[in-house]
Parts: C-alpha cells; structure tokens; sequence
C-alpha cells in the first residue's frame, strides 16, 4: 500500500515526496490535484509501473484518475477499498537510481547500486536500463545507505533482501518505492554478474548468518535493459536478433514474450518484451552497447482481434 508507506516514513520525519489520497468513485468533483503540479499518479496496491502516471495540469490530471480508475477496475485488491482510492504525490526531479542490499540484524549492506541514465520524466514511468557501478560518489553512498538504514527501520524490517527505487536531487534522497524482496526477475543476473554468486544464494547465507566471500566488483561493468512493449497488440516475431547479439558487448538477449501472446502497453501492462545483458570496460561502454542492440530489433506487432 504506497498510501500507508508513505504515511509511516512521514511520521518517522523521512525524506518523502508530499502526497495525498483522493477517491476515484467520482472523478467529476476530481478537477484539480490536490497539490501543485507536476504530480505523479498513482494506484495504492499495483506493482511493476502500472498506473503510474505524471500530469502537469488540471486536463492531464483527470486523464490520469480516468485511467487508474479503468485499470483499477480489474485489478487484483486484497481489500475492496484499494480501487476506490489513488496516491497523488508531487513529481520528484532528479537521476534515479535502483538498489539492491541486504539486511543484516538491522544493518543494511549495499550488494549492487544501479544508475538509470534515462530520465524518468513520464507520463509513464517504464523501467529501461539498469547499469553498474553507478556514478555516486562516496559520500553519496554512505548518504543513501543511512537514508535507506532509516527507512527499512520505520517499516520494521531487520533481517533479508531489500531493493529500493530512489531519486536524488540538490534537495536530497527521496525514496520511489522499497520492498523486502529481491529485484525482480531475470535483473538477478546483474547481481550474479558482479560479485560471482547468484543472488538466491547470498540471500540464503545472509538469513543463515554465513559470510560469503563475493568477488569485488567496483571495476566491473554490466547492464541490462528490459526490452519496453512500445505498442499494444499480438506478438508475431522480434527481427535482428542476430545483429543484435553481436554488437561488441553483449552477453545475453532474451526475449520473454512468445510469438502469438497479447502485448500490453504502459500504462496497462506490468511486463517486458524481454532482457538485453551487456558487459564491458566502462559503465558508458555498456550503455552505448545496450543502445546499439535495442537500435538493432524490430518488433512485429499485430492488432489484438476480439472475439465475440
């Protein structure tokens, strides 16, 4: 529930955009956000960027409650509330950052710091590119380890994987989302990738207080891009491939979607067409890499026919 999140990270007095809960059950008496614009959209219980949408204005506001009260409509709630309601927080500028650490009797660890070098401006907020190491300076890691130290205390939690999404600015760190899990899916790899250990078992050792001796990755650089749905429709092929693999570089490329399966959109959909790797010299060796095979696939969709 991001509401209550970010409801008890304001009572702890941590770093958090300001926000507000508004009632999607009549969107007529929605004309104007409840705080200045930008604003960012966003449903109280949805993963994976669903929903999320930025509105810089009364219109695009209502266009935004319209669409997350639509998708919301379907949507799996624990509770039957969570579809009547939708966070508006204040859009936060800045580069954004993913993290993936470990806590340890309440001491939080940093495993792997990934920059995003793509603004993140909206109106939708897809996850793209992942690389590593990232460009924090030393005070700003020991900033974001003790802003996330406080904040996985103001939610209780002490022992077990973390992976946070934040944004830092001339103002400060603000936090996106953290949860207790690991990052997501096949982004595992990058984990693996820099310290030699797949991330399942260094989560295990850390819950069964083992030290695991991982290899020392600052000057190793890898990434990952996952592959955006840029159109909406039935899969038929994804062309270049081949081209696209032997871009200097390139470790893996997979494509997750089956030939025959719908595509969905941001701000409907939730998944990915599939995961480019990349590893070299430098963290803008791997970016370009990256870039490059995106440039080389040519994703065939065709319209969705429904059947009656």
């Amino acid at each position: 529930r991001k509401d209550l999140a970010r409801q008890c990270l304001r009572q702890a007095h941590i770093n958090v955009p300001e926000s507000e809960c508004v009632s999607l059950t009549d969107l007529s008496s929605q004309t104007h956000a409840p705080i200045d614009y930008p604003v960012v959209v966003k449903p109280l219980c949805l993963s994976g960027s669903r929903g999320v949408i930025r509105a810089n204005n009364d219109l695009e506001y209502q266009q935004a409650l319209a669409v997350v009260r639509t998708i919301m409509s379907t949507a799996l709630v624990v509770e039957e509330n969570e579809r009547d309601y939708a966070l508006v927080e204040a859009y936060v500028p800045g580069r954004e950052y993913a993290i993936e650490a470990l806590l340890h009797e309440g001491q939080l660890e940093l495993l792997a710091c990934f920059a995003k070098p793509e603004p993140l401006e909206g109106p939708y907020f897809e996850e793209t590119y992942y690389i590593s190491p990232c460009d924090l300076t030393a005070v700003q890691r020991h900033a974001v380890i003790d802003y996330l130290s406080q904040v996985c205390c103001a939610y209780g939690l002490i022992q077990g994987p973390v992976h946070a999404e934040l944004r830092i600015n001339e103002h400060g760190i603000y936090l996106i989302e953290l949860a207790a899990r690991t990052i997501g899916g096949q982004c595992a790899r990058l984990v693996e990738m820099q310290t030699k250990e797949a991330l399942e078992v260094i989560v295990l050792a850390n819950l069964l207080g083992l030290e695991l001796p991982l290899y020392d990755h600052r000057h190793a650089a890898v990434g990952v891009l996952m592959i955006p749905i840029t159109a909406s429709g039935v899969l038929r092929r994804v062309e270049g491939l081949l081209n696209a693999a032997k871009i200097d570089g390139i470790d893996d490329i997979e494509i997750s979607v089956q030939s025959g399966y719908e595509l969905i959109e941001l701000p409907y959909g939730q998944s990915y067409l599939g995961f480019i790797f990349a590893k070299a010299d430098s963290p803008d060796a791997v970016y370009q890499a990256l870039k490059s095979a995106h440039g080389c696939l040519n994703v065939i969709v065709s319209p969705l026919i429904a059947v009656k």
